[in-house]
C-alpha cells in the first residue's frame, strides 16, 4: 500500500480502531504514564498529522481531536503536563517545520512524554515587544556556535533541560534578516538562570544570563540568519496555545464570577449586573471564536487569527478579573498568598480573587503585547495600512538604543 493510499484509509473510524486497539494492549490503569505516552507516541497516535516515525501517521490534522477524545473515552488522561505547554505548543511544531530528521527524531519523543521540559528564550530586557530588536550574539566558532546576552520573562527556565533560542547572528544587515534560532542546552556551561519574583508572589518567570555558552551547528534550527521566519512558526503557535484552547460554556474565569453571581444574590447592584451580562456574552462569543479558530487549524498552520484569540483573552481575563473584585468588595481586597513559590505553570481555578486580578495583567505581555496583536490583527486581518517602521532598512548595529 502506498503512502497515499495508507493516509487515505485513515479516517476516524479507522483511528477510533487503532486506538482501542492501543488501550487493549496498554492498560491505562495499570501501565506507567511516560511508558503509555512512550508506546503512544510510537504508535503514531501523539500528533497524528505528523509523520510516521515522528509521533504520526501522516494523518489529517482534523483527526487529532478524534485520536484525543477516544483516549480519554477510554480511561487515559494524562496528568501532570502543565509545565509542558512550550514543548508541545511551541517546541514541537517548530522542530517538525523546520528541524532536520535526526533533530526530529532526538527531540520530539522526549519533548511529547514528558520526559525533557523546554522553554522559550525570546524576549530581552533592551527589545521590548519588538523581538527583532534582540542583542543577543551568537558567534560562530568552528562546528560550534558562542552565545552571549540575557533573556528575561522565561517560564520554566529553572526546570527546563531544552530551550529554543532565537540570536543575533549579523549585525550588519536589518533586525529581520540577521537572526538565528537554536536549541540551547539549559544544563551548558554559562547558562545561569535566575528567578523573577511576580506581583502576586511567585517566581513562575526567569531571567536567564547566557555568558560564553557553546552550542553545535547541529543544533540549529532552519539557515543562518533565518531566525525570524523560524521565530514566526513558534510565535503563531504560542498564541493559538495561549488563547486559543477549547472550553466549555462557562469556562475559565467568566465561570468562577457567573458562580458568585448565583450563589450571592446579595453582591448584585445594577450596573454590576451590566457588566455581568456584557462580559458572559463577551466570553461565550470568544469561545465560539476559538473553536472555529481550531477548526480552521484543523485544516492548515496557525495564522494571524491566533493573535486575535490571543488578545481576546487577555483583556477578557483583566475586564472579568476586575468585575469579580467588585462583586466581592472588601472581601476581594484581602491577599494573604505572598509565599514564594517557584509554580510548574499557571492554575487559576483554585486560587482567590486577588491571585485572578493580579495574575491576569501578565496575560497583556506573555505572548505577544497586546498592542503588537492590535498591529497584526489590523494589518493582516483587517488589512489596513501597515504602521509606519523607519527602521526597517536600517542595519541592526545603526539602531538607536
Amino acid at each position: 500500500m502506498t503512502s497515499a493510499s495508507a493516509e487515505a484509509s485513515l479516517d476516524a473510524s479507522a483511528l477510533r480502531e487503532r486506538v482501542a486497539a492501543f488501550v487493549a494492549a496498554h492498560d491505562p490503569a495499570t501501565t506507567d504514564q511516560t511508558d503509555f505516552l512512550a508506546a503512544r507516541f510510537d504508535a503514531g497516535l501523539a500528533w497524528v498529522h505528523f509523520p510516521a516515525g515522528e509521533g504520526g501517521l501522516g494523518a489529517p490534522r482534523a483527526l487529532q481531536s478524534v485520536v484525543d477524545h477516544e483516549f480519554e473515552r477510554l480511561g487515559f488522561v494524562p496528568t501532570g503536563r502543565e509545565g509542558l505547554v512550550i514543548g508541545l505548543g511551541m517546541a514541537a511544531p517548530t522542530i517538525l517545520a523546520f528541524g532536520t530528521p535526526e533533530q526530529r527524531r532526538r527531540y520530539l519523543k522526549p519533548l511529547y512524554t514528558g520526559e525533557e521540559i523546554w522553554c522559550q528564550l525570546f524576549s530581552e530586557p533592551g527589545a521590548g515587544s519588538d523581538l527583532a530588536a534582540l542583542g543577543t550574539r551568537a558567534v560562530r566558532g568552528g562546528d560550534d556556535w558562542v552565545v552571549n546576552g540575557q533573556k528575561v520573562w522565561t517560564s520554566l527556565a529553572h526546570r527546563a533541560t531544552w530551550a529554543i533560542l532565537v540570536t543575533r547572528t549579523d549585525p550588519d544587515v536589518p533586525k529581520h534578516k540577521g537572526m538565528t534560532y537554536f536549541i540551547c542546552d539549559m544544563r551548558a556551561p554559562g547558562v545561569d538562570v535566575r528567578p523573577l519574583r511576580q506581583l502576586t508572589g511567585e517566581a513562575e518567570f526567569n531571567e536567564v544570563y547566557l555568558t560564553d555558552v557553546r552550542i553545535p551547528d547541529s543544533q540549529r534550527l532552519g539557515g543562518i540568519g533565518e531566525g525570524w521566519r523560524v521565530a514566526q512558526t513558534t510565535l503563531m503557535n504560542e498564541r493559538v496555545s495561549i488563547g486559543g484552547h477549547p472550553e466549555p460554556r462557562e469556562g475559565g474565569l467568566i465561570g468562577i464570577v457567573a458562580h458568585i453571581w448565583r450563589s450571592r444574590p446579595e453582591l448584585r447592584t445594577p450596573g454590576l449586573h451590566d457588566a455581568m451580562m456584557r462580559l458572559w456574552v463577551e466570553a461565550e462569543a470568544a469561545r465560539l471564536t476559538k473553536e472555529r479558530l481550531r477548526q480552521q487549524l484543523a485544516i492548515g498552520q496557525p495564522g494571524p487569527e491566533g493573535s486575535a484569540a490571543k488578545y481576546s483573552f487577555s483583556r477578557l481575563n483583566q475586564e472579568i478579573s476586575g468585575l469579580e473584585l467588585e462583586l466581592l468588595g472588601a472581601e476581594g481586597m484581602t491577599y494573604d498568598d505572598w509565599t514564594f513559590r517557584r509554580p510548574q505553570g499557571v492554575e487559576f481555578t483554585e486560587r482567590s480573587a486577588g491571585f485572578h486580578y493580579l495574575r491576569s495583567k501578565g496575560n497583556s505581555i506573555e505572548g505577544g503585547t497586546s498592542e503588537i496583536l492590535r498591529n497584526i490583527i489590523a494589518e493582516r486581518i483587517l488589512g489596513l495600512p501597515g504602521e509606519i517602521r523607519v527602521d526597517k532598512d536600517v542595519a541592526w548595529k545603526d539602531l538607536p538604543r
